[in-house]
């Protein structure tokens, strides 16, 4: 299982990857694990803000439905739409072609409450 260094991860399961102002957003390698198979994601194309611990849509695998939580406050930039047509990407590609949405965050201090890579590892019991 992959653990990448440079990104954030949530109670939820969620990583966050930050680039200047923008979050990018995704699902944990654990997550997608133990989630199964990934065939369907819904995050509403019209999507314009989100906030903090506010869920933004679903994915769906073989074994169950699960929310999708933002971690911090913001404008919604771009939301991956190629995951529509595949997600099974999301358990190919978590950390790359797998990412959900990029947020303009508008406080970033929210990061300071996310766990870094040991703290989650832990988490998950890894």
């Amino acid at each position: 299982m992959k653990f990448p260094e440079n990104l954030k991860y949530t109670k939820e399961h969620e990583w966050i990857k930050v680039e200047g102002n923008v979050a990018i957003l995704g699902v944990s390698d654990h997550a997608q694990s133990e989630l199964g198979d990934v065939v369907y994601v819904d995050i509403d194309e019209d999507l314009e803000e989100v906030e903090a611990g506010s869920d933004f849509g679903t994915i769906e695998a073989v074994k169950t439905v699960a929310d999708l939580y933002s971690p911090v406050d913001g404008k919604v930039k771009e939301i991956n739409s190629a995951i529509n047509d595949n997600p099974e990407t999301i358990n190919s590609d978590p950390y790359g072609d797998g990412w959900l949405i990029k947020i303009e965050m508008s406080d970033s201090s929210q990061l300071d409450s996310l766990m870094d890579t040991d703290t989650y590892k832990d988490f998950v019991g890894q």
